[in-house]
């Protein structure tokens, strides 16, 4: 699989216009192309962001369903108004899978009440393309003795941007892992100095609380 981990900065007081235009006219008229929106987002404590996931089975598959989503009606008829929601679109990780996947759930409908989950998304930026057995040799236990169990991992994927009407971060080598905790209440860190020694940026946290319709919940 392909994941874009997409988060848009938005215009001030805008978000939650942009996510009603999302959960009732883009879901599906993206997954209808072969791709899969696997979730979407309020950020905690950053009002003015709308972080998403989207899948793709390959990278054939994502260069044809983002120009048959591009090219196609609905995005015609509706990216001016999306558009004019947003500062900038262009922080985008293109990743693949180093762990666990995303689990397959069906979608709520418009409408559904919002979870009271809370996802804790990490990254880091590390040197070289073996960190994930780091991860998962040293990491995984450490957060198993504390509760917390990776829901996903993925890494970068460096081939080539097919779509470059759509930027991507290139020149970055991360390791992105997910947590989920039933309520924010529940969320809770683990010291994981043991990777330390491989990070080439200090890591980045989002704390993410799902909207209605993602299947992350």
């Amino acid at each position: 699989m392909i994941h874009e981990l997409r988060r848009y900065a938005m215009r001030p007081g805008r978000r939650d216009t942009l996510i009603s235009l999302f959960e009732r006219e883009f879901i599906e008229a993206q997954e209808a192309t072969g791709m899969r929106v696997t979730g979407s987002f309020r950020e905690v404590g950053e009002p003015d962001t709308f972080p998403w996931l989207r899948s793709f089975p390959d990278m054939g598959t994502r260069k044809a369903a983002l120009e048959s989503f591009y090219g196609g009606p609905v995005w015609q008829a509706n990216r001016d108004a999306a558009n004019a929601t947003m500062l900038d679109s262009d922080d985008v990780l293109l990743l693949r899978p180093a762990g666990p996947e995303f689990p397959s759930r069906e979608r709520p409908p418009v409408g559904a009440p919002i979870p009271s989950s809370l996802y804790v998304v990490t990254t880091y930026h590390v040197d070289g393309d073996d960190f994930a057995q780091l991860f998962h040799r040293e990491a995984v236990p450490a957060l198993a003795d504390a509760g917390v169990v990776p829901v996903a991992c993925l890494e970068t994927e460096h081939a080539e941007n097919t779509f470059p009407r759509l930027p991507v971060r290139a020149g970055v080598q991360v390791f992105v892992w997910f947590a989920r905790f039933e309520t924010p209440e529940e969320e809770r860190e683990v010291d994981l100095t043991m990777l330390e020694r491989r990070f080439t940026a200090p890591p980045e946290r989002l704390r993410l609380r799902p909207t209605s319709r993602s299947t992350l919940r």
